[in-house]
C-alpha cells in the first residue's frame, strides 16, 4: 500500500494533474491486477447478504416507493433489474430503488475506522450497470473489488462526521471508481467520474440525526445513482470540478477541516491485489454497527441475570461504557430526545442504543421486524427500564476503535446494571458474535442461512435455490439477470399504495 497525503492547493499553486488524488483513485480502479481467491470469496458472500436484506425490505413503504419510480422508467432494450419484480429498468433507477431495499432494514456489511461506511452499498449500482451493458459475473467481480478498495481507505484516512458530512461522500467516488473498471475505462475518464460523483454525493449528518427519516435508506442509494450519471456524463467526454479534494474551494478546505490540514489515505500500488473487502463485516442483526456487540452481550447477560435470580424491574440504572463514537452517535451523547421516544421512527430506534439493548436484555433475542414494532417500543416496563439506560465514553473503548491493528479493533461496550438493593452485575463484550474475531463467525454457510431467513415467505424455495446457485457460480456468470430474484405475489401484495408522484 501506498499513503497518499491530500491537502488543500491554491489555484495559483504548481499541482500536476497527475498528483490529485482523484487521478490516483483513477490508477487504481484501471490497474488490471486479478482479483485474488478469497476476494471473490467474500464478494459471493456479501452479494447473497445484499440480496437477503433487499427481499426482506420488499414490501415496506420507502422500499416501495423507490420501486414504483424505478418501474416509471422502463427500457426496451438491456436494462437492469429491480429486487423483486420482472422487467428492464434504466440502470441509475435500478440502483435507486436496489440501493434503498438494500440500506432500509441497516442490515448489511459495514466498515468502521476514521469514518462509518456500509461498502455493500457499492453493489447494487455496479450490479444494475453490468446488467445494463451486459457483462459478466468476472467483470461485475472486478468492479465490485474497486468499489470497496476505494471507499474502505477512504474511511481509513479521511473523517467525515467530525465535520457533519455524511459518510455517502466517500461513497460517490467508490462507486464511479467501480464502474470505470467494470467498463475497462481509460484513468482519464475514471478522474473526471470520481470527481463529479464527490461532488454530487457531498450532504451533511442531518439524515442521520434528530427525527431520523427514511432518507437514511436512501441516501446512499441516491449517492450510487449519481455515481452511474458522473460516469456516463465523463464517458461523454465532460469534465468535473478540479481538483475536487484538495482544491482552494474544493473539499477538504471548506467542508473537511480546513485549508491547513492534511489526510493520508491508503491505496494499493500499481500491481497490487484489491483485498480491502476482507477487513469488512457484516451484521447478524438489523441494527446500527456499533449496537451489535451491545445487543449480543445484553442477551448474554440476560441469561447472567436469570441465573442469579435477579429481574429487571429492581434495575436502578443501566450505564454502558464505550466509545467516542457509539456514545455520540447511537448513545446518550447524541443529545437526541427522539432517541428516548417510544414513538420514535424504526430509523431512529435502531439508532438508540439504550432501546436496542433494553429489548435485548428483557427479550434475549434480536427480530429485524419484531423489536422496532411500535407495541414492542411503547410497552410500559420497556420505556421505564429505557429510560434507566445511558452511556459514557471510555478512552479505552476509543482506542480500540481506531486502533489498526485488528487483534484489538472492537466497537463493543461494558454494562455496568446496578439494582435498587445495590448489588451490581457488570460485563463486556469487544466484537459481536458473527464478526470474524467474535463467538460465532459469518461464513458462507451463516450467509446462506440469513438468506433464507429473511427470504421465508416472501421468495419461493425454488426461487431461492436459483438465485443461491447463481451467485455462487457468480465467476462463470454470463448471465447478470440471474442475480435479481423475484418475490411472491402474496409478498408484493404486502407493500403500501404510495401516493402519486411525478412520474
Amino acid at each position: 500500500m501506498i499513503n497518499h497525503e491530500i491537502r488543500t492547493h491554491k489555484s495559483a499553486e504548481d499541482f500536476p494533474y497527475e498528483e490529485h488524488f482523484a487521478y490516483k483513485v483513477a490508477k487504481v480502479a484501471a490497474d488490471p491486477v486479478e482479483v485474488p481467491a478469497d476476494t471473490v470469496d467474500m464478494i459471493i458472500n456479501r452479494i447473497i447478504d445484499n440480496a437477503s436484506v433487499a427481499v426482506a425490505s420488499v414490501p415496506r413503504r420507502p422500499v416501495t416507493s423507490a420501486r414504483v419510480i424505478a418501474q416509471a422508467h422502463p427500457v426496451t432494450e438491456n436494462g437492469a433489474k429491480i429486487f423483486g419484480v420482472e422487467g428492464n429498468y434504466s440502470a441509475e433507477w435500478v440502483a435507486f430503488a436496489n440501493g434503498t431495499a438494500v440500506r432500509e432494514l441497516d442490515y448489511h456489511d459495514t466498515f468502521l475506522a476514521a469514518e462509518y461506511s456500509h461498502p455493500g452499498d457499492n453493489i447494487p449500482p455496479m450490479i444494475a450497470v453490468a446488467q445494463h451493458k451486459g457483462l459478466d459475473g468476472k467483470t461485475l467481480i472486478r468492479g465490485i473489488a474497486t468499489g470497496y478498495e476505494i471507499q474502505v481507505n477512504l474511511v481509513k484516512g479521511i473523517c467525515l462526521h467530525e465535520w457533519k458530512i455524511d459518510h455517502v461522500a466517500h461513497l460517490g467516488p467508490s462507486v464511479a471508481a467501480g464502474i470505470g473498471t467494470m467498463l475497462d475505462l481509460d484513468i482519464d475518464t475514471i478522474y473526471q467520474a470520481v470527481g463529479q460523483a464527490l461532488h454530487t454525493t457531498t450532504a451533511t449528518r442531518q439524515s442521520r440525526k434528530g427525527l431520523i427519516s427514511s432518507w437514511k435508506a436512501s441516501a446512499p442509494a441516491f449517492a450510487g445513482k449519481m455515481a452511474i450519471e458522473s460516469v456516463d456524463r465523463a464517458m461523454r467526454g465532460e469534465g468535473a470540478p478540479a481538483p475536487i479534494w484538495e482544491g482552494e474551494d474544493g473539499f477538504i478546505a471548506w467542508m473537511l477541516h480546513s485549508p491547513e490540514h492534511t489526510y493520508t489515505v491508503p491505496l494499493p500500488a500499481d500491481g497490487e491485489e484489491k483485498r480491502a473487502i476482507l477487513e469488512t463485516y457484516t451484521k447478524e442483526h438489523s441494527a446500527e454497527y456499533q449496537a451489535q456487540a451491545p445487543i449480543d452481550l445484553a442477551r448474554r447477560m440476560k441469561s447472567t441475570l436469570e441465573e442469579k435470580g435477579l429481574a429487571t424491574e429492581d434495575i436502578e440504572s443501566i450505564v454502558l461504557h464505550t466509545s467516542h463514537h457509539t456514545h455520540y452517535v447511537i448513545g446518550t451523547g447524541a443529545n437526541d430526545p427522539q432517541k428516548m421516544d417510544p414513538t420514535a421512527s424504526r430509523e431512529t430506534l435502531d439508532h438508540s442504543i439504550m432501546y436496542m439493548f433494553t429489548v435485548a436484555l428483557q427479550d434475549g433475542t434480536w427480530h429485524h421486524v419484531d423489536s422496532y414494532a411500535p407495541e414492542r417500543a411503547g410497552r410500559p416496563d420497556t420505556v421505564e427500564l429505557w429510560h434507566k439506560v445511558s452511556t459514557v465514553e471510555d478512552p479505552e473503548w476509543t482506542r480500540r476503535y481506531h486502533t489498526h491493528d485488528p487483534a484489538e479493533k472492537a466497537f463493543g461496550a461494558k454494562a455496568v446494571i446496578t439494582f435498587k438493593d445495590g448489588t451490581v452485575v457488570e460485563d463486556e463484550m469487544a466484537v459481536a458474535d458473527a464478526h470474524p474475531l467474535g463467538a460465532r463467525p459469518f461464513a458462507r454457510e451463516q450467509y446462506i442461512n440469513k438468506f433464507r431467513t429473511l427470504a421465508k415467505g416472501l421468495v419461493s424455495e425454488e426461487e431461492q435455490e436459483r438465485f443461491l446457485a447463481a451467485a455462487q457460480n457468480l465467476e462463470n456468470l454470463t448471465d447478470l439477470n440471474e442475480l435479481n430474484i423475484v418475490v411472491t405475489d402474496e409478498a408484493l401484495a404486502q407493500a403500501p399504495e404510495t401516493p402519486e408522484g411525478i412520474f
